[in-house]
Order: structure tokens, then C-alpha cells, then sequence
């Protein structure tokens, strides 16, 4: 393997000027340039990324913690975050934490021997809970990305879900559903509490009362949908529509309500939330609350490099609006009078 001192032997010079020549941190005269890097082509010399950011105290790389889903919700943060490392000339180093606490610490561990500049955590096993992931280390700048530990010494970039919340149920609402039920994700889990008093609050603006039989909690996963309606349908009279916490729940809604006989939208009514891109080809395709997921994951890169490169003591709260996509799954029950 090439060294430095191969590189400086050959160019006939010392390895400290090889180094100014590389990092660009000393004036040095052309022709020892071209020297240097003549030698450097000849001996195909690739200087380690590592040794470098030793040096300058960097390593120009990000870890990111997410847990483990098969929600393709992640999959298009990721997407964004990924581009925008690239574009910024980072390395992104994965880590997913399977729901496990003990992982995700070990996951820290890791990326902190690595030396990584910055963390993003997505991490929904800590959602809303005060956990100090650098207990034993050092602290680096680290942002929160809509699931992660609530501490207000980190940055947060999140889905704006109280508005959300309320902008789905107001749609229902507009529709003319007066009987409206939720299905929710986990109440623990942030996103899930606020989306929920979302719908509360939009159905309380509109003078409609909340039936508490017709909100059922599940997992935020197609199988969570799946189950939390068949407690539903098995309570007596199903609502108009439903506020469904994600898609995914949503797409198990749409199995479980088939399964039974049910139409959507004829019998039942729903949307959605996430706006994922499997969702356009639900049968029948789901209406629901976007969030922007490539920017969330581009822009929590962006505030993570700005304080990493700014050195900023205090940390920020970023919220991104979510927007409506109407498909099919809602009746509007004001073009049936």
C-alpha cells in the first residue's frame, strides 16, 4: 500500500510538504506541486480520509440512527438525507436500531469512535422520552428528526402533525362526514398524541362531538390498521370516516374493511397521513396529508452542517407544513343530497 513517504521519496521532497500540497495548508511553489502530484498519479496515492480528518478535526461524515420499519416513510427521509450528504461531500453512515435500546446505544458507541461530526436521529423507541445518548462521550451536534428523544438542548426538524391532524379531519368535515372516528399510532409516540388532538380540536371547532368509542390505538404499521379496525367493527356501528394515523395503517384498514364487505369509499370513508408514494396506488387510492419527507430528511442535513460549521450554542425547532392530496377514498357526502 502507498504511503506518504513513497509520494514524498519520489517527488524528492518531505512528507510535511506532501501534506501541504494535499490539504492546500501551506503556500508550496508550483513546480513542487506538480511534482508532488505528478508522483502522487504515478503511484496512484489515495491519502486516508481518516488520517486527514484526524487532522483538521473533522472526518466529513454524519451518523444517523432510524429505526428499523417497514414504513416507506423512512425509506424517503433516508432518500433526502443521503442527497444531501452527497451533494455536501459527506459520508452517512446508517444504523438502524431494530426497537432495541441496548442497539442503539452500541449504535452510538460506534459512530462516536468513528469520530462522526454530527448525529441525526429518527429513532421511535425513544420517541418523546429524555434519553442522553452521549452520556459517555463527548457531545456532538445533533439534530432530532420528527421520533426521536425529547431534549431541548438538540435541534428538532418536525411534521407539523397538530396541523395536520386537523387539516385531515377538517377535510372529512367539508365533506360532510359528521360521524368521524381515529384510528391513532401509538399515543406515547409523539406524533401519534398530536395528530390526535388535532382531529379533537378540528371536530370541537365544528360543534361535532367526539365519540371516544370510535378512536382505537394500534401500532403504526399496516398490521396495527389491520387490527385496530376489526376491534372497531367488532364494537357495533362504524362511523362515516376515519382519520387514519399513517398510510400504512390505512393500507390495513382498507384489507380488514374488505375482508368484511365493506366499500371504500361508498360504506366507509378514510384518509391518511404521511403521503408515501404507494399511497396513489392503494385500491382505491388514498386520500391523504403529505409531509415532505426527501426535505425534511435534506433539510435536518442542512441545520445539522450549519451548526456543525457555525458552532451554534442554541438549538432550533423547525416545523414543515404538511398539504392535502385528495384521491379516492373519501366520499363527499354533500354531491349525494
Amino acid at each position: 500500500m502507498t504511503t506518504m513517504k513513497d509520494v514524498a521519496k519520489l517527488a524528492g521532497v518531505s512528507t510535511s510538504t506532501v501534506s501541504h500540497v494535499i490539504n492546500k495548508t501551506h503556500f508550496v511553489s508550483d513546480p513542487v506541486i506538480m511534482r508532488v502530484q505528478s508522483a502522487i498519479e504515478d503511484l496512484r496515492y489515495t491519502p486516508s480520509a481518516l488520517a486527514r480528518g484526524l487532522k483538521i478535526n473533522k472526518t466529513k461524515t454524519l451518523g444517523m440512527l432510524i429505526t428499523t420499519s417497514t414504513n416507506p416513510f423512512f425509506a424517503e427521509v433516508i432518500k433526502g438525507v443521503e442527497r444531501r450528504c452527497y451533494e455536501q461531500n459527506y459520508n452517512l453512515i446508517l444504523c438502524h436500531t431494530e426497537g432495541s435500546l441496548e442497539r442503539m446505544q452500541h449504535n452510538v458507541d460506534m459512530l462516536m469512535q468513528k469520530r462522526v461530526d454530527g448525529l441525526l436521529l429518527m429513532c421511535a423507541e425513544v420517541d418523546g422520552r429524555h434519553i442522553d445518548l452521549l452520556q459517555h462521550h463527548k457531545p456532538v451536534p445533533s439534530i432530532v428528526m420528527d421520533w426521536g428523544p425529547a431534549d431541548p438542548s438538540l435541534d428538532q426538524i418536525q411534521d407539523h402533525s397538530f396541523l395536520g391532524g386537523s387539516m385531515a379531519t377538517k377535510y372529512l368535515i367539508d365533506c360532510g362526514h359528521t360521524k368521524i372516528g381515529c384510528i391513532t399510532g401509538p399515543l406515547e409516540k409523539n406524533t401519534a398524541h398530536l395528530r390526535l388532538q388535532g382531529f379533537k380540536q378540528a371536530m370541537i371547532e365544528a360543534h361535532i362531538a367526539v365519540n371516544k368509542e370510535w378512536i382505537i390505538e394500534d401500532e403504526f404499521e399496516a398490521e396495527g390498521g389491520f387490527q385496530a379496525f376489526n376491534k372497531l367493527f367488532e364494537k357495533g356501528p362504524l362511523p362515516s370516516a376515519l382519520f387514519i394515523g399513517n398510510d400504512m395503517m390505512a393500507m390495513g384498514v382498507i384489507n380488514a374493511a374488505h375482508k368484511q364487505g365493506i366499500s371504500i369509499p361508498e360504506d366507509l370513508s378514510i384518509i391518511g397521513y404521511d403521503g408515501i408514494k404507494m399511497a396513489k396506488f392503494f385500491t382505491p387510492s388514498l386520500t391523504t396529508i403529505h409531509q415532505p419527507k426527501f426535505r425534511l430528511g435534506a433539510k435536518a442535513v442542512d441545520t445539522l452542517l450549519e451548526k456543525i460549521n457555525k458552532q451554534r450554542a442554541e438549538s432550533i425547532v423547525i416545523k414543515l407544513a404538511p398539504s392535502l392530496i385528495i384521491r379516492d377514498s373519501v366520499k363527499n357526502l354533500n354531491k349525494s343530497i
